[in-house]
């Protein structure tokens, strides 16, 4: 047996022990819990000899030893939690440390009597009936080890329930903090959304760490949007740049709902993130946006699947990696379009930015299609800052670093200048200005598109 192996069966048996069942939770989630244990005890942590995890070795993950997070409200997790919430502009933000909810550090806000958001652990002990229709329904054991992996710690998170008709005004916002001043640790987070027929609503999910940590987070969200219905979701990873990082979210659509996914991936040493979406409905749309901006030796997968099963339903779909330093990237985005989802209308776009040699991006786009009557695009570009641009703006005065700083920062307007939640477009902005010594009053959205930036 190889050093790896002896080590993954370490952590295996350690996972096993920990995640059994502490009695205190309702019997069915225990039952989820075992099972969702003895899945991954079977199938292990995913290798590069896999279709799906070629370009992303999660073996750093498996040789490491981290122990599992406690939710203790320390003050360098009060610190992150401040500087990264939004304040004011949010109608409602929650705090988890370690994916164990702090009321604490929590603002509930006056969402009305038809929202309910709050701790998952306290939604499952309640039986909650959303929470038992659709928790570990949707994300499942069987097509990801890492959705195992979570669903066997599934102990506590965020659930966000929006009533039928209700609109909230105003981002909920989700803030999911990594405590690992002390130790290597690994937090499981979970998120259950639930939109009802006819809402409205924009949801964050904030995933942050204490400066310098090294950790494991391992996160997975349900989202189910009713008929109608209406959720404008953001996802920010800010992460340690120590950090391990795995995501899923799977996302079912009920007829002519409409949900958009706007996430942007700045931090962690090693980020996978899985986002599924089924559309179960006539003229249910979807819209999948992403941004990677790293650099170092930062690797970042995206992997996103838009399955189409019924008729009408339109979605669009735009990753943009900004790669520089040693930096590397993988998009593998495809659309599965089902024999009845007739009048499918559906665009995929992957763009990429080397800002230096080393830089490496692997995109694969697909189509997959069994309709005949559809329209169905994909394509990607990958490319150096377009030097005639340069040499245009120093004609003007401007400086050889400054010009590839501004169109740098422009190639991102693509995706920012998208984003309607106010207060997560100006972090975003403010981070790009931050990276490339721009003027903090200078945003991406007075420059427009620029994708010419890049050849």
């Amino acid at each position: 047996m190889t050093q790896l192996e002896e080590q993954t069966m370490m952590n295996l048996s350690n996972l096993s022990r920990l995640s059994r069942g502490d009695g205190r939770q309702r019997p069915w989630i225990d039952e989820v819990r075992r099972g969702a244990i003895e899945r991954f005890e079977k199938v292990g942590f995913p290798s590069v000899k896999e279709e799906a995890w070629r370009f992303t070795n999660v073996s750093p993950i498996a040789q490491s030893t981290f122990a599992l997070g406690e939710g203790a409200l320390t003050e360098s997790a009060r610190q992150v939690s401040e500087q990264y919430g939004f304040g004011i502009e949010a109608a409602a933000e929650l705090v988890f440390i370690n994916g164990i909810y702090q009321p604490e550090l929590s603002r509930a806000g006056k969402l009305g009597s038809g929202v309910r958001i709050g701790s998952l652990e306290a939604a499952i002990e309640e039986d909650v009936p959303e929470v038992r229709q659709h928790l570990t329904r949707h994300a499942r054991i069987d097509g990801n080890p890492f959705v195992a992996l979570n669903s066997g710690f599934l102990r506590d998170g965020a659930f966000v329930r929006i009533g039928r008709g209700v609109r909230v005004s105003g981002p909920i916002h989700l803030i999911f903090v990594s405590d690992a001043a002390s130790q290597s640790t690994v937090s499981h987070p979970r998120v259950l959304i639930v939109a009802g027929e006819g809402s409205d609503s924009q949801i964050v999910e904030s995933y942050v760490g204490t400066p310098g940590g090294r950790y494991f987070t391992n996160a997975v969200t349900e989202i189910v949007a009713a008929r109608d219905s209406r959720i404008d979701h953001c996802r920010l990873q800010q992460e340690s740049l120590e950090a391990f990082h795995v995501a899923t979210m799977q996302v079912v659509q009920d007829e002519a709902s409409n949900v958009i996914s706007q996430a942007a991936t700045l931090g962690g040493k090693l980020t996978r993130n899985d986002l599924n979406v089924i559309l179960n409905g006539e003229y249910a749309e979807s819209t999948l946006n992403g941004l990677v901006v790293i650099g170092g030796d930062q690797h970042v997968d995206n992997h996103t699947l838009l399955h189409h099963e019924k008729a009408n339903c339109p979605s669009h779909e735009l990753y943009k990696y900004v790669l520089d330093d040693r930096a590397t990237g993988v998009f593998r985005g495809k659309i599965f379009v089902q024999q009845d989802a007739q009048k499918t209308n559906a665009k995929q776009n992957s763009k990429s930015l080397l800002l230096s040699d080393d830089a490496r991006i692997n995109a694969m786009p697909a189509l997959e299609i069994y309709a005949d009557d559809v329209k169905c695009t994909h394509g990607s570009t990958t490319g150096p800052v377009d030097e005639d641009m340069v040499f245009y703006l120093r004609t003007r005065g401007v400086g050889l670093d400054a010009a590839r700083h501004l169109l740098t920062y422009a190639f991102a307007a693509d995706i920012t200048r998208r984003i309607k939640v106010v207060p997560v477009r100006r972090r975003l902005e403010d981070f790009m200005a931050a990276q490339h010594g721009l003027p903090q009053d200078l945003r991406i959205t007075d420059l427009g598109s620029h994708d010419e930036a890049a050849r």
